[in-house]
């Protein structure tokens, strides 16, 4: 198992219920300890952030219960990233106490079967199967007219940076901010900046009504079924049905995960957001330049500019094999992808092409739907992978 967080934690739990042996490797829960603002709440409802086990009691709530913290559990309570972060690991603590933090460096091929994987501890071992759960882990997308002003990549010191280079917001206290993007991540970043001392902060989104924020809980659609994500039929058929959707036509399931749960602000974000934050959209950005003073200048479509002292990117994720260095260059160019995208094509019960080697949450997306964006996604994924893994 190559990853810690939910969806690691998750896949490892399930297959030691099974009596599989397993090895997990990673550093638990580091995404949302190293990547996430600190102060950040999570747009998941509590229910919807239970990280899956194969028996009860390792709920969300159940930490909360056993630990003390403040009881998460009803569609108004809002969960600290602090909180979230904590519960991963009594989760790894109660379920994968043996995990080996230490990080995979090569996977690839065995002849005559299985796989062989290489560790920065110097250390070989043989898997029959392997699991990726690497999460987030380097799919930080900057879009190409902003990375083309940072050659040697983002930075959260350079001219512009990726949202997720700023898990303390209060280094941007003092600074005109500008805040590319329209989804949670931006709006809040955006937020977060201003709370933490920002000089200024604006949100530059291209679509010409792209900064919108959700319905509460109370303003939800009565005669609607009930999904983890509010009542959609949509909603409820990517949840519970995530397995047809890999027998969509391939522009279908792109399109499906680009747009479905897409930019859109949290209900409890909207107050915050109003008065502190002000708006461009309607523009894309055309060109990046740096002025005078170190300061950035956005050039926009239609002639219009907008200058800040730094920029973030809070323009998402994209799954890229290449990005997964870890995987050997031989095993790396023999999967299939996943349409014209760089995701790996997965197959029944998340296994991809090459028979063994399985991925699950984020790049599991392309092939099973949205839900693989969210922790939710666990109580679907996890079962199915450990059940398919302990038989290869």
């Amino acid at each position: 198992m190559i990853g810690a967080g939910p969806y690691g934690l998750s896949t490892a739990a399930h297959l030691r219920a099974r009596g599989v042996p397993t090895r997990v490797f990673g550093e638990p829960m580091v995404s949302w300890s190293a990547h996430m603002p600190a102060g950040m709440l999570l747009k998941s409802t509590p229910v919807a952030s239970n990280i899956d086990a194969p028996q009860p009691g390792h709920g969300l709530l159940d930490y909360c219960l056993a630990t003390g913290e403040k009881r998460y559990e009803s569609d108004w309570d809002i969960v600290p990233v602090e909180t979230f972060t904590r519960y991963g690991r009594w989760f790894r603590r109660e379920l994968v106490p043996d995990l080996e933090q230490v990080r995979v460096v090569a996977v690839d091929r065995r002849r005559g079967g299985g796989f062989e994987v290489k560790l920065d501890s110097g250390d070989v071992c043989v898997a029959r199967s392997v699991v990726v759960a690497t999460g987030l882990s380097g799919f930080a997308y900057v879009p190409p007219v902003l990375g083309a002003a940072v050659p040697d990549g983002p930075t959260p010191t350079g001219p512009v940076s990726h949202s997720s280079q700023h898990p303390d917001p209060a280094r941007l206290a003092g600074r005109e901010v500008a805040v590319v993007g329209a989804g949670q991540s931006a709006l809040e970043t955006a937020v977060l900046a201003a709370e933490a001392g920002a000089a200024s902060v604006r949100v530059v989104a291209r679509g010409r009504t792209a900064v919108g924020f959700g319905a509460p809980p109370d303003r939800q659609p009565r005669f609607r079924p009930e999904s983890p994500f509010g009542r959609a039929w949509s909603l409820y058929a990517l949840t519970y049905h995530a397995g047809a959707y890999r027998h969509l036509p391939a522009p279908v399931r792109h399109d499906l995960v680009r747009r479905v749960l897409g930019p859109l602000g949290a209900w409890w974000l909207r107050e915050r957001f109003a008065g502190r934050v002000s708006v461009t959209q309607g523009h894309a950005v055309r060109r990046v330049a740096l002025a005078g003073g170190g300061r950035v200048r956005l050039e926009l479509d239609g002639g219009a500019a907008v200058e800040a002292d730094h920029v973030i990117a809070a323009t998402g994720y994209r799954v890229d094999l290449a990005a997964m260095g870890f995987l050997g260059p031989a095993l790396r160019a023999s999967l299939a992808r996943s349409g014209r995208t760089p995701a790996p094509m997965l197959g029944p019960d998340f296994q991809s092409s090459a028979p063994g080697l399985f991925f699950t949450g984020l790049p599991a997306a392309a092939s099973y739907g949205p839900l693989m964006r969210f922790v939710v996604g666990t109580e679907y994924a996890s079962p199915r992978v450990a059940r398919a893994a302990a038989h290869t």
